[in-house]
């Protein structure tokens, strides 16, 4: 499963309007950024309480970097 892939299916299962999600991946030459838009009402949920969610999605994406080998940096923008 690619990074984007990933992102993309674990963010449709926790927002309330996932037509509006919209995912970008920009390469780069030591990461990959990874631009997550949300509505405005789901970006509570992405972010989780204390950043709990967004903690846990960049910890998977870093799992996932090492497989890969390469870096992945995610930015959720609001």
């Amino acid at each position: 499963m690619s990074s984007v892939a990933l992102v993309e299916y674990i963010i449709h299962n926790l927002v309330e309007f996932p037509e509006q999600v919209q995912i970008t991946e920009i390469p780069g030459e030591e990461e990959n950024i990874i631009e997550l838009r949300v509505a405005d009402s789901d970006v509570g949920k992405v972010i989780g309480r204390n950043g709990s969610v967004a903690r846990a999605i960049r910890t998977l994406l870093s799992a996932l970097s090492v497989k890969e080998r390469v870096n992945y940096t995610l930015e959720i923008i609001d």
